[in-house]
Parts: C-alpha cells; structure tokens; sequence
C-alpha cells in the first residue's frame, strides 16, 4: 500500500490522465460531425477497399491510414460514426500522454517538471481542435507515432534504436505528413540532452534526411493527382499571422470564443483567462529568460519551429497546435528543472490549468452546439423534402455570420455541402449532393430562386435546397 502511494505521488500526472479519461472520452462522443469532418477520408466511405486513392494520392494528401478508417466506418455509418473517430482519436491522445511522460523520464526530467510537462500537454486548450474533432484522426496519431519514434530512439541500442525510430516516423508520416519532420527533431531532442555526442547527432541527421528524400521520390514516381488550394500556397502576410496564431495558441490558455466570436463574446470571461494564463508567459519568458541559452532548450525552441513549418508555411488553423505541444510541453519541464523561481511555479501553472480546463469545457460547449446545428438542419431538409431525390442542388447564400475554427461553424458548414442529408438518410438519399454558394446582397433570395428553377428545368436534379443561415427552402 505504501508502495502504490510513493508511485501515486511519483506519477501523479498519470493518474489525471487516468482520472481525466472517461471524462474526455464521454465529452467527445457526443459532438457532430461539421465542414470538413463530412468530406475528409475519415467520413464514411462508400467506395471499395481496394482503389488506387485510398493508398496513394487523394487529392494532395497521401494518407491511407486515414481512407482505410473510413472505409471502416462506411460499413455501417449509423453505429461507428462519428463513434468510432472520437473513440480513437481520445484513445490517441492518452497514449501520446503516456509516451511524452515516458520520454521525459528517459530525458532525466525532474518529478514536478516530468508531470506538469505532461499536464500541460494533456490539458492545454491547443490539443482541443484535433481531440474534440471528427477528423483529428491524423493529427492525434501523426503525433503518436512521432512520439513512439522519439522513444524508441532514446530507449534502443543498436540497429534496432534505427529501424524503430524510422519505421515509427514512416507509419506516423502515413497518417499525416508533418511526422516526417521527426526524421530531424528526434537526434536535434536528443543532442539537445547529451544523450549523443554531435558526430551521432550529424550522422542521424543525414539518416533523417535520406528517409525525406525517399518520401519525396516516392511522391514523384507514384501515380498522383496533386491539386494544390490556393490557400496553401506560402504568402509572406500569411506565414506572419499564421506564426502569430501558433504562438497565442500554444502558450496562452484564452477562451478565444468569447474573445474573438461576436456571438458569443463575453470580455469578463476572456479577460479572466488572458489575465490565468499570463503568469505562464511572464514565468518561462521573462522570469527565466537568461535559460534560453542552454543547449537543451536552443535545441527544443528549433525542434517546434521545424515541427510547425509545414503548417505555418502553408496554411496554420488551431488544430495545427497540435502538431509541436509536446515540444512546447518539454520546453515547459524543462525551464522548471532549471528556474531558481521555485515561488512561482505553484501560482503559474495553478492559474493556467484553471483558464484551462474552463477554456476546455467552454470550447467544447461551443462544437457540440455547432453540430447539433448540423443534424437539425438536415432533419428539417429531410421533413420538408416530400419526395426522396435521387439527385439534389444545394444553394447556399454565403453566410457572414463569425465563425470560429471547429468551434463556431456557420450553419451552411454544418450541414457539411448537404452531407449530413446524406448521413440522416442512411445514405439511401440523395445519392448525390452539388453544391454552389452565391454572394449576399440584396438580391441573393431571387437569385437563389432563379437559380433552383434553372437547375429543376434541366431535370439533371429532383430537388434544389437553398440555405439562407439557418432559413431552408425545399423546392420543389
């Protein structure tokens, strides 16, 4: 019994993480699937198992992991999804906890700085816009992997330390593309700690960098249909605010919903989380600015910024934090094994983790409603709609309501482009959903109408929807 209180009071971060759990898991189940949730390769896929897109190129992603899940879920739609995706990607989370915990004691971390590192990590209000999200499947497991990559290349000797860690990163690199980025990190961390010298450190480097090139030959010579968005082309403006967005979204615990959505803003509540989670900025930058010099941490600040550079360079939203928190959260350990302010730890991470842990059930309040939006728009569709189409049109007036990230959606992304019909219908009906929006002015309602006869007249579709924000005409 002793024993089991000593390893209680060693490891107490674990078992919050366990405490935390079921908690995370039964907040998750119950949010909706918005925008991309409905046509990422973690929906429910209707195609067969074996196609060339589902393990090569989809459109610019090579992610087969993530179109053999929704092949998964496509089997049966109704019981698995969005069950399924919130179960794994919650299961992820905690398994990504338990292995930065893990690679922290391999680091020599201290007690205090190994368990509110890995809090951070599990708390933080950067993990919600993949945790709480339908399609956070890829990033959840592309960080798991790259966190099982680092550990086994810290833990193992030999030609095994080397398969592992580039096998791990090759897997993880399969569910999304910014693991690849470990392929460097992992010798960087490990230099960084003098857990080898920096000819190991060199070597590994040009290792890391081989398995690059070999990713990207592999992009040339397989067959491909890569359609690069606009909006991820790098633009100097862009990487500038998308740099901005990184640094807000990982070291301060605000409640950016009542900050920044009209709808929901409240400043009172805003300010109190601004003001929480300032003590953590004032105690790792400006109390112990002077340790930033040290190798350790020279080397974990470049290790997040590579492990972000995918994301600031091409588009960065908050479910891109995700990919370098477990940087931030050794960063964090790491400034309390060195800070001779032993005073303020307990008023810093007291005050951030209580603006988190409300910032966390706030935002979560906020995508359960904005799914909800979803599924209740797609049952008025469906009661409005006398007979089944085989075919629809969806019109969509562009909505200038504010949204934010996953958390506030406006009402035309939460049907997901008439997804959600689909979905409500047990996909029986509309077999096939076209979609246009149009500009709102004053004429966008007769427009719209105008629109919906033409595309009736042309009896390529059965029935025309339009959505006006939450207002839906059923035509015919």
């Amino acid at each position: 019994m002793q024993n089991c209180h000593r390893q209680l009071k060693k490891h107490w971060s674990i078992a919050l993480v366990g405490l935390f759990f079921p908690l995370l898991l039964a907040g998750a189940i119950p949010i909706l699937p918005t925008f991309d949730d409905w046509t990422s390769l973690v929906s429910p896929s209707q195609e067969p198992f074996f196609t060339k897109e589902r393990f090569l190129f989809f459109g610019y992603h090579w992610r087969p992991f993530d179109s053999i899940f929704g092949y998964i879920v496509g089997r049966n739609p109704q019981l698995l999804f969005p069950l399924l995706n919130h179960i794994c990607v919650v299961i992820g989370h905690v398994g990504g906890t338990i292995l930065l915990y893990q690679i922290l004691l391999k680091l020599d971390f201290g007690k205090t700085s190994r368990n509110l590192a890995t809090l951070f990590f599990f708390l933080s209000p950067g993990m919600l816009a993949t945790v709480l999200a339908v399609d956070g499947l890829n990033q959840t497991y592309a960080n798991l992997w790259a966190l099982a990559s680092a550990l086994a290349y810290l833990s193992l000797r030999g030609q095994k330390k080397y398969v592992f860690w580039l096998v791990f990163v090759a897997i993880g690199t399969l569910c999304k593309e910014n693991t690849l980025m470990w392929a460097i990190i992992v010798p960087i961390l490990a230099f960084g700690f003098d857990k080898i010298d920096f000819q190991t450190c060199r070597k590994d480097l040009i290792i890391g960098f081989v398995l690059m090139l070999l990713y990207a030959t592999a992009i040339f010579i397989l067959p491909k249909n890569i359609e690069i968005h606009p909006e991820y082309v790098p633009e100097g403006s862009k990487i500038v605010t998308s740099f901005f967005k990184f640094l807000l979204t990982t070291w301060v615990a605000v409640d950016f919903a009542a900050l920044l959505h009209a709808p929901s803003r409240n400043i009172f509540f805003a300010s109190a989380t601004i003001l929480l989670s300032l003590t953590l900025l004032y105690f790792l930058f400006i109390k112990n600015a002077s340790l930033f010099k040290q190798k350790s941490l020279i080397c974990l600040v470049f290790s997040l910024f590579i492990a972000v550079a995918p994301h600031l360079f091409t588009v960065f939203s908050m479910m891109h934090t995700y990919a370098g928190l477990a940087l931030a959260a050794m960063i964090i350990g790491t400034i309390i094994d060195q800070t001779k302010h032993r005073k303020w730890l307990k008023i810093t991470f007291i005050s951030y983790f209580i603006a988190a842990i409300f910032v966390d059930v706030h935002l979560w309040w906020k995508s359960y409603q904005s799914g909800l939006i979803g599924r209740e728009m797609a049952r008025e569709i469906i009661e409005k709609t006398a007979q089944p189409p085989k075919n629809a049109f969806l019109i969509i007036i562009e909505d200038d309501y504010p949204r934010l990230s996953s958390f506030c959606v406006v009402p035309s992304d939460a049907l997901g482009w008439g997804r959600a019909v689909q979905f409500e219908t047990d996909y029986e009906w509309p077999k096939m959903v076209n979609d246009t929006t149009i500009q709102r002015n004053a004429m966008a309602q007769k427009t719209a109408q105008e629109l919906a006869r033409r595309q009736l007249d042309s009896q390529q579709f059965d029935a025309v929807w339009i959505i006006n924000h939450r207002t839906i005409e059923v035509l015919p």
